[in-house]
């Protein structure tokens, strides 16, 4: 435990770090594409061999687990897979035009969702049963219960504002629009809004240090990223802007 609660700060520590360095480094990928970051692979690919260590991780210490048929750990891995199934065989497929990202970034993010999957998946799968947690009544929580509602809030404020993006161009369409529409029509980044969201809940359903640095960390990367989508969209399209009075991230906050 005292191994593992080190790498819960070290990653606290990292995720500090990382929040500062990204609002003066734009990560090189979608509308930041650049050549500084060296050679690149198809989106599709790229999105596949990030997302899949987690997974594979987690699916990994659930199917070891000797609690794995045990209710509330039964409904921890299908929540995870869930979002991951989706994200890893399902988004990349549903990606229009024929972008890329750089190799460098991929192998960032799957360094970071190996140490993820680890993670979460010691914390619930090892950990959690060890000290009996995770009672059987524990799905009745008001933890796990307005988790859950806040986790399924942000997936669908997620997958609703990519469906906005995918529809903005029609095929051969290669110009730039403000998004509109949901979330969009209150923040830049609806979908890392709904990201954010949706590991907030996963935080409190789990009612776990190793949920909250997943939920920090992701904060730690995607708040930067919306502030430099907010500065090329503000350059882009200043009327819009002035009329509409767009925030980041944060509806009406930031």
């Amino acid at each position: 435990m005292e191994q593992f609660d080190y790498i819960l700060l070290t990653m606290t520590l990292l995720g500090a770090v990382v929040f500062v360095a990204l609002y003066f480094i734009d990560a090189g990928y979608g509308k930041m594409i650049s050549p500084k970051w060296g050679p690149t692979l198809p989106n599709r690919i790229g999105w596949m061999l990030m997302e899949m260590p987690v997974l594979t991780i987690v699916l990994y210490f659930w199917l070891t687990s000797e609690v794995k048929f045990s209710i509330p750990y039964l409904v921890f891995f299908l929540l995870f897979a869930f979002h991951y199934v989706h994200r890893t065989f399902v988004f990349p497929f549903r990606m229009n035009g024929r972008s890329r990202m750089p190799l460098s970034i991929v192998l960032m993010s799957v360094t970071f969702n190996l140490i993820n999957g680890y993670i979460q998946g010691y914390w619930l799968f090892r950990l959690a049963p060890e000290r009996a947690f995770y009672g059987s009544s524990w799905l009745t929580t008001p933890a796990f219960i307005a988790g859950a509602a806040v986790f399924f809030a942000g997936m669908y404020i997620n997958r609703s504002s990519d469906e906005i993006i995918r529809g903005l161009r029609k095929p051969g369409d290669t110009r730039h629009y403000l998004p509109r529409g949901g979330m969009y029509n209150y923040v830049t980044s609806a979908n890392y809004f709904g990201e954010i969201v949706e590991w907030l809940g996963w935080a409190i359903l789990t009612w776990s240090a190793a949920g909250l640095v997943f939920f920090w960390f992701t904060c730690a990367n995607l708040v930067p990223r919306a502030n430099s989508i907010y500065n090329r969209y503000q350059n882009e399209f200043p009327e819009e802007f002035d009329k509409t009075r767009l925030k980041r991230i944060f509806p009406y906050i930031y």
